[in-house]
C-alpha cells in the first residue's frame, strides 16, 4: 500500500539521516525495500548538505 511504501521511506530517511549503513535495510520486498533505499539516499544528502558527521560508537 502506499502508507507501507512512505513509512518505508521515512524510515529510510531517519536511517540516512543519521548516519546509519545502508545495509540496515529491514525490508526484504524489491519495492518496499526500493522505497526504503530512496528515503535513506535523499537523508544521507540532506546530512552531508548540513554537514552531519554521526559520532562513532564504542565498542564495548
Amino acid at each position: 500500500s502506499i502508507e507501507t511504501l512512505n513509512k518505508a521511506y521515512r524510515q529510510g530517511y531517519m536511517f540516512g539521516l543519521s548516519g546509519e549503513s545502508q545495509q540496515s535495510c529491514p525490508y526484504h520486498s524489491d519495492v518496499i525495500a526500493a522505497a526504503w533505499e530512496a528515503g535513506w539516499t535523499d537523508g544521507a544528502a540532506q546530512a552531508r548538505q548540513i554537514g552531519f558527521k554521526p559520532q562513532e560508537q564504542a565498542i564495548a
